[in-house]
C-alpha cells in the first residue's frame, strides 16, 4: 500500500524515546541521518526562549547547541526560522476566504504569485520565505480538498511530497509551519492530510517525532476520523498502516492505541496489526497475545465490540487471500501457534488395536501438561471465531484442529475441561470431520474418553468429569432433545452458537447405534457414584444431571432399572448452598412413581422411598441423626409433601388405571418435625435457594393449621431482639434444671409456687430447640394448673413457654396438650386421642375439663388449638374426598357394567356433605364458645353479664351504685370478661375468613343476653347488616324477633347509611306483622322487639315519625282488643295516671309498678303499658341528649 516510503528512514523508537525524556546524552548517541529527523524541534528548542531557567537546563541547552553545531542543515532551519510568521499566516488565511469563495477552485493564490517552473524546481530555488508559502500553499490546499471530499478518499499528486531529494527539506518547513502556527494548521488535521499524499505516514512520524507530546491526540484523531472496517478501503488500510508506524515508533503505547480502536469500534484491522507487532518483555507460556486479544473481542461482554470484530472476520474472508492481509496474517499465527502444542508425529493415519494399546504409538502421544491450558483456549477461540464471527477454516486449518481435539490431555483438572471442550466442540462443527479416516479417529477417541473417564476423575480430583457430560448427551440423543444438546454445548463453552439441530445427525447415530445403547446408558447411570457433598459450589455436569434426563425419558421402567436407592444417597449427601437441580429430580421422580411409562404396562414405575428409610432420616438422638444435614431432612420433607399432593393430583388417572400407589401413614408424619424443619429453613433461605418458597406452598396447601397468621407473628417475638437480649443472661447453653425437677415442682404447685416459677422463668431463656425436651413434662402437669390458688403469673408463663414450643412441634404438642386437659373421668378410663382423631372431629378440643373455660392463659392456648384444628379438618376431609372419590366411582362403574337403570351417585353430592360437614363443625363451635361467654348462676350473682367494653347510654346517670360496688369487688376485669375477650377474638377471625360462618350462625340464633357482648366485641359483626333483611323474611318469629334485636344493637355500634336503610326496612316489617299477627304471636312478637325502637331512635332520630307511628298503630289495635273485654280499670284512665309519672323515674320502676298493678293482666294490656313505656324511653333518650 505504502510501498514508496519502504526506503526510507523512520525515527527509531529510541530516538522517540529521546526526545520525549529531552535526554540530550541520548540525543548525543545517536547517528547524523538519525538526527537530521529531528532538526527542526532541536533548532527550536535551541533558539526559542525556554519556559524552563534552571541551571540544568541551561547546561543540556550547550550540550544541543554542540550537538547542532556540526550539521550544515541547521543553517537553512534557522533561516526558516527568521520569517515574519504573523504575516504568512494573514496571508494564509486571506488565501483560505478568496478559496471559500471561488468553491475551492485552484484560481489565484495570494500565498504563492504566478509559478515560472514546476512545484519542485520553485522549491529548490526558493528563499525560506517563499519555500514556506509554497508548501502551506499546497497543504491548505490538500486541507480544503478534504473538507469538501465528503469522507471519499482521494490520493493527491504533490511533486513536493514526493520528490526524494527534497523530502527532508519539505518536512522541516512542514514541521516548522505546523509549530509556528498551530491555530492554522491543527496536528489533527494536518495528520489526516497527510495520510492523502504519497509519503504521507513519513513526514507524518517525522511530524509526531518533533512535537511528542502530541502522539496520542494524534492517534486518537486518525482512530476516531477511521472507517469501521479498515481492510475493505484503501483508505483505512493507509490509515492503519501510518498508525502501524507511529506505534512502531513509540511502542510503549501500542496497547493503549489498541484499547482506542477497540473503544471506538474503528480500525479493526489496526488492532489485530498492533498485536501482531506486539513483542511482551515476558511471554507468557499459556496464552499468547494475540489469542487473549482476540478472545476477549469475541468472548467478552460488550456486544457492540462482538460484532464489530465478527464483521471484520466475515468481511476479510471475501477477499482473496492475500499475504498483506492483516486478518490472514492473524491466521497464519493462530495456526502456528497450534501447531507448536500439537502432539508429535500427529497424523489422520488411524492405528489398529495393537497400536493404540501400545504406549509408544507416535500418533497418540498424549498432550504434554504445560500445553493444556492453552490448548483449552485455542479450542474455544476457534470456536468463538467459527460459530459468532463465522470464519470458514481452511482445510489445513480443519485438519490441524481435529488433530488438536482428538489428542489425550493429562489426567488433570485442566484435562478435563480440555476434553470436555474439544467434545463440545465436535458436536459444534461436526464438518470437521469429513473424510471415513477422520470419523473413525473421532469414534475412537470417544471410545477412550468413555474407558479412561473413571481414571480421570480419580486422578484429576475433581467431581464433575467428562463422563457424565457424554451420559447426559448420550440420553439426549436418544430422547430426541437436540434443542438441550446446543445449549449443553453452548454453556460449557461459554458463547451462544448457532448450530443447526440437522447438523447432529451424524452424531446422533455414531452415539446412539455405536457407543451409548439405551441400555448401556441406563445400566452404566445407576453404577456411577453419587456426588459426595453436593451443594451449587460443584460446578459442571454431575451424574444428577444424568439420572434427571433418564427419569424424564423413563429409561428406568423402561428397562426395569431400579433408580430409587441412588436418589435416596444423593439425597443424603447434600449440603447448603443447594443445588440447583435436586428439586427438578425430586419432582420428576415422584412423577415416575404415580405415572407409568406407558398405558400398556401400567406397572411400569419406580418404587417410592420407604418409610423406614425416611424414618432413619429424622429418628432422634444417636448416631443416626448426625448422619444427615439439615439439607437432606428439608429434602426428604419436600419429597414426602410433593408425593402427597402429587398423588391426590392425580387420583383421577390411577382411578382409570386401578392403581392405588401406597400413601404414607400418618404414623409417620407424625414423626416428622414438620414446623422445626420449615423454621430452620427460613433462617437458611439464601442458601436453599427455592426450596423454602416450595415448602411453604406445600405447607399451605397440606397442612394448613401449620401456617396460621397468629403463628407466624408470634415466631417473630420469639425470634426479635427482645429474646435476643434475654438468652444473653444465660450463662451457660445447658438448663440447670431436669424434666425431673419440673414435673415435681408441678406436684407442689400449690405450696411451692415460687420454685415451679423460678424454673419456668429459666425455661424462657431458652431456644425454641432447646425447650423441646421439656414439652412432655410440661403439657402432662398443665391439669395441675386448673386448681384454686394458682398463680396468675404461673399460668401465663406456662401460656407463654407453650406458644415458644408451638413453633417447632405444634402438632404433637397440640395432642398431648388435649389429652392432659381431658375431664377427669376420661383421665381415669385412660382415654387417648390421636392426631387423626382430632382432625375427624375438632371438636374434641372442647370437650375438656370445663374449669378451663374460666382459665385464661389455658383457655388462649385451647382456642388456638381449635382454630388449628378445624382448618386441618378441612384439609383433611379435602384430602379424604380427593382419595375416594375416583376410586370409588371406578369401582361402581366396573360392577354396574351391563345392570342399566343404576346410575353412579353424583359427585357434586359427596361434595356437598363435605362442605355440609365442614358447617356443621364450625357453627357448633361458634355456637359452644358462645355459650361458654354466657356467666354462670354464682358468676351472675356476683358481677353483672358482659364485659365493659362501653357503657350503655341510660347506665350513664343515677342508679349505677350498687353495679359499681359489684365491679369494685370484683375487679374490672375478671376470668370471664377475660375469657369472653378471648372467645370474641377469635370469632372474629372465623367471620372474617368466612363470612358464611357469621351468616350461619345468626340464622341459628343464640341467647339474646349475649347480643351487646358479640356486637361490641367482634369487630366484623357489622357484616351481619347484609344478610339481616334475608333474616327478616324467616317464617319463624323467633328468627324475625332475633333479627330486629341484633339490628338494634348494630344501629348503636355502626351508625352507618346501610344502617339507617336496614332499619326503615325493620320498622317497614314491623308494621306489616302487626297486620297479620294472631293476638297471641303480637304480644309475643312486639313484647321483645318494642325496645328496639329505643335504640333505632337513638342512632338514628329521623325515624322518629316511623317509630312513633308504629308505636301508635300497635297502640290502638291493643287498647281496641282491650275495650272488647269488660275490665276493671279503664286503660285509659290507667295511661292518663302513667303519663303523671316524671320523666325522673327510670323505666324500671314504671315497669315493676305495672307489673304489681296488673299482675295476671290481659297480655293486650301488658302491651299497652309497654308501648307507653317505650314512649317515655325514646322522649327520655331525647331529653337528655339535648
Amino acid at each position: 500500500i505504502m510501498a514508496d516510503s519502504v526506503s526510507l528512514q523512520f525515527v527509531s523508537p529510541y530516538a522517540f524515546e529521546a526526545m520525549q525524556k529531552v535526554d540530550v546524552a541520548r540525543l548525543a548517541a545517536l547517528s547524523d541521518p538519525e538526527l537530521r529527523l529531528l532538526l527542526p524541534c532541536l533548532v527550536r528548542m535551541a533558539l526559542c526562549a525556554p519556559a524552563d531557567q534552571s541551571n540544568a537546563w541551561a547546561q543540556d541547552k550547550k550540550l544541543i547547541l554542540r550537538l547542532l553545531s556540526g550539521v550544515e542543515a541547521v543553517n537553512s532551519i534557522v533561516a526558516l526560522l527568521s520569517v515574519d510568521f504573523h504575516a504568512l499566516e494573514q496571508d494564509a488565511r486571506k488565501e483560505q476566504q478568496l478559496r471559500h469563495k471561488a468553491g475551492g477552485s485552484n484560481g489565484e493564490s495570494i500565498l504563492v504569485s504566478q509559478l515560472q517552473h514546476g512545484l519542485t524546481l520553485e522549491f529548490e530555488h526558493s528563499d525560506p520565505l517563499r519555500r514556506l508559502r509554497l508548501a502551506l500553499s499546497e497543504l491548505l490546499a490538500i486541507m480544503n480538498k478534504l473538507a469538501d471530499s465528503n469522507g471519499e478518499f482521494f490520493l493527491k499528486s504533490s511533486e513536493l511530497f514526493e520528490s526524494p531529494v527534497y523530502l527532508e527539506e519539505v518536512a522541516d518547513v512542514l514541521c516548522i509551519l505546523q509549530a509556528e502556527l498551530p491555530s492554522l494548521l491543527p496536528i489533527i488535521e494536518v495528520a489526516e492530510a497527510l495520510l492523502h499524499v504519497r509519503n504521507g505516514e513519513w513526514f507524518l512520524c517525522l511530524l509526531v517525532a518533533n512535537v511528542p507530546d502530541s502522539f496520542s491526540e494524534v492517534c486518537r484523531g486518525l482512530i476516531k476520523n477511521g472507517e469501521r472496517q479498515d481492510e475493505e478501503s484503501v483508505g483505512g488500510r493507509r490509515r492503519t498502516e501510518a498508525l502501524r508506524q507511529l506505534c512502531q515508533m513509540n511502542p510503549s503505547q501500542a496497547l493503549n492505541i489498541r484499547a482506542m480502536v477497540v473503544e471506538e469500534c474503528h480500525l479493526p484491522g489496526l488492532g489485530v496489526a498492533l498485536t501482531l507487532d506486539y513483542k511482551p518483555d515476558t511471554a507468557d507460556e499459556a496464552v499468547s497475545p494475540l489469542v487473549s486479544y482476540v478472545s476477549g473481542l469475541l468472548l467478552g461482554t460488550n456486544g457492540k465490540v462482538r460484532t464489530w470484530f465478527s464483521m471484520f472476520i466475515r468481511n476479510g474472508q471475501q477477499r482473496k487471500r492475500e499475504s498483506s492481509s492483516v486478518l490472514w496474517q492473524m491466521r497464519r499465527q493462530l495456526l502456528l501457534e497450534l501447531v507448536a502444542i500439537l502432539p508429535r508425529s500427529r497424523s489422520t493415519h488411524v492405528p489398529n488395536d495393537s497400536d493404540m494399546d501400545s504406549e509408544s504409538s507416535s500418533g497418540y502421544s498424549g498432550l504434554r501438561e504445560e500445553h493444556v491450558v492453552k490448548a483449552s483456549v485455542l479450542l474455544r477461540l476457534y470456536c468463538a471465531l467459527m460459530g459468532i464471527a463465522g470464519l470458514r477454516p481452511t482445510d489445513e486449518e480443519a485438519e490441524q484442529l481435529l488433530q488438536l481435539m482428538t489428542s489425550r490431555p493429562p489426567a488433570t483438572p485442566a484435562g478435563v475441561r480440555f476434553v470436555s471442550l474439544s467434545f463440545c466442540k465436535l458436536l459444534a462443527f461436526s464438518t470437521l470431520v469429513s473424510t471415513p479416516e477422520q470419523e473413525q479417529l473421532m469414534v475412537m477417541w470417544l471410545s477412550w474418553m468413555i474407558k479412561e473417564e473413571e481414571y480421570f476423575e480419580s486422578a484429576a480430583g475433581v467431581s464433575a468429569s467428562f463422563g457424565e457430560m457424554l451420559l447426559l448427551v448420550a440420553m439426549y440423543f436418544h430422547s430426541n432433545q437436540l434443542s438441550a444438546i446446543i445449549e449443553l454445548v453452548c454453556s460449557t463453552l461459554g458463547m451462544k452458537i448457532a448450530i443447526k439441530p440437522s447438523s447432529l445427525s451424524k452424531m446422533k447415530t455414531i452415539f446412539t447405534q455405536e457407543i451409548f445403547t439405551e441400555q448401556v446408558v441406563t445400566a452404566h447411570a445407576v453404577r456411577v457414584a453419587v456426588t459426595n457433598n453436593l451443594s451449587a459450589n460443584i460446578t459442571g455436569f454431575l451424574p444428577i444431571h444424568c439420572i434427571y434426563q433418564l427419569l424424564r425419558s423413563r429409561a428406568f421402567t423402561k428397562h426395569k432399572v431400579s433408580i430409587k436407592d441412588w436418589i435416596f444417597r444423593q439425597l443424603c449427601e447434600t449440603t447448603t448452598p443447594l443445588h440447583t437441580q435436586l428439586l427438578p429430580l425430586i419432582d420428576v421422580y415422584i412423577n415416575s412413581i404415580l405415572t407409568p411409562a406407558s398405558k400398556t404396562n401400567p406397572e411400569a414405575t419406580n418404587q417410592p422411598i420407604t418409610e423406614q428409610e425416611i424414618l432413619n432420616v429424622f429418628q432422634d438422638g444417636g448416631k443416626v441423626r448426625s448422619q444427615y444435614t439439615i439439607t437432606t431432612q428439608l429434602l426428604i420433607l419436600y419429597y414426602i409433601l410433593s408425593y402427597e399432593e402429587a398423588l391426590l393430583a392425580n387420583t383421577k388417572t390411577l382411578a382409570l388405571m386401578q392403581k392405588k400407589p401406597k400413601s404414607y401413614s400418618p404414623a409417620l408424619m407424625d414423626q416428622i418435625p414438620i414446623k422445626y424443619l420449615i423454621r430452620q429453613a427460613q433462617g437458611l433461605q439464601r442458601e436453599l435457594g427455592g426450596l423454602h418458597s416450595a415448602l411453604l406452598r406445600l405447607l399451605a396447601t397440606n397442612y394448613p393449621h401449620l401456617c396460621m397468621v397468629e403463628d407466624w407473628i408470634s415466631e417473630e417475638e420469639v425470634t426479635g431482639t427482645l429474646p435476643l437480649l434475654r438468652k444473653m443472661l444465660l450463662t451457660s447453653s445447658s438448663c440447670k434444671y431436669s424434666q425431673t425437677q419440673l414435673r415435681e415442682a408441678f406436684q407442689n404447685v400449690l405450696s411451692g409456687g415460687s420454685r415451679l416459677l423460678r424454673i419456668l422463668e429459666h425455661l424462657t431463656l431458652l431456644s425454641a430447640g432447646d425447650l423441646i425436651p421439656y414439652a412432655e413434662a410440661l403439657t402432662a402437669s398443665m391439669g395441675l394448673l386448673l386448681e384454686d390458688g394458682v398463680s396468675r403469673r404461673i399460668l401465663q408463663t406456662v401460656n407463654k413457654l407453650w406458644m415458644v414450643l408451638n413453633t417447632v412441634m405444634p402438632r404433637k404438642l397440640w395432642v398431648m396438650t388435649v389429652n392432659t386437659l381431658q375431664p377427669s373421668v376420661k383421665l381415669l378410663r385412660q382415654q387417648k386421642y390421636t392426631q387423626n382423631d382430632l382432625m375427624v372431629d375438632p371438636l374434641i378440643v372442647l370437650r375438656c375439663d370445663s374449669r378451663v373455660f374460666r382459665c385464661p392463659p389455658l383457655m388462649d392456648i385451647t382456642l388456638h388449638m381449635l382454630n388449628g384444628y378445624l382448618l386441618a379438618s378441612k384439609a383433611y376431609l379435602n384430602a379424604h374426598l380427593k382419595e375416594t372419590t375416583e376410586l370409588e366411582r371406578q369401582a361402581q362403574t366396573v360392577s354396574n357394567l351391563g345392570l342399566s337403570g343404576q346410575p353412579d351417585t353424583p359427585e357434586v353430592t359427596r361434595e356437598e356433605l363435605k362442605n355440609a360437614l365442614l358447617a356443621a363443625q364450625d357453627s357448633a363451635a361458634v355456637q359452644i364458645l358462645l355459650e361458654v361467654c354466657l356467666p354462670s348462676p354464682q358468676e351472675d350473682i356476683q358481677s353483672a353479664p358482659g364485659i365493659p367494653m362501653r357503657k350503655q347510654v341510660g347506665d350513664a346517670g343515677a342508679g349505677r351504685g350498687a353495679q359499681g360496688e359489684r365491679e369494685a369487688e370484683g375487679g374490672l376485669l375478671s376470668d370471664l370478661s377475660e375469657v369472653q375477650c378471648l372467645i370474641c377474638c377469635l370469632l372474629h377471625q372465623m367471620f372474617i375468613a368466612d363470612p358464611n360462618i357469621a351468616k350461619r350462625v345468626h340464622f341459628q340464633g343464640y341467647p339474646q343476653a349475649l347480643l351487646p357482648l358479640t356486637v361490641a366485641g367482634i369487630p366484623s359483626m357489622h357484616i351481619c347488616l347484609d344478610f339481616i333483611p334475608e333474616l327478616l323474611t324467616q317464617p319463624q318469629l323467633e328468627k324475625q324477633i332475633f333479627a330486629i334485636q341484633l339490628l338494634s344493637h348494630l344501629c348503636t355500634q355502626y351508625a352507618l347509611p346501610k344502617s339507617l336503610s336496614v332499619a326503615r326496612l325493620a320498622i317497614s316489617v314491623m308494621d306489616t306483622l302487626l297486620t297479620v299477627l294472631t293476638r297471641a304471636k303480637r304480644f309475643a312478637f312486639f313484647m321483645p322487639t318494642l325496645p328496639c325502637l329505643v335504640s333505632f331512635c337513638k342512632a338514628f332520630p329521623p325515624l322518629f315519625d316511623d317509630v312513633m307511628s308504629l308505636l301508635v298503630q300497635v297502640g290502638q289495635v291493643s287498647a281496641a282488643d282491650v275495650t272488647t273485654k269488660a275490665r276493671d280499670i279503664d286503660p285509659l284512665i290507667a295511661s292518663e295516671c302513667i303519663l303523671e309519672i316524671p320523666l325522673s323515674e327510670s323505666k324500671c320502676s314504671l315497669r315493676k309498678r305495672s307489673a304489681e298493678e296488673l299482675g295476671g293482666a290481659d297480655p293486650d294490656v301488658q302491651l299497652c303499658y309497654h308501648i307507653e313505656a317505650t314512649f317515655m324511653d325514646i322522649i327520655s333518650s331525647s331529653t337528655q341528649a339535648l
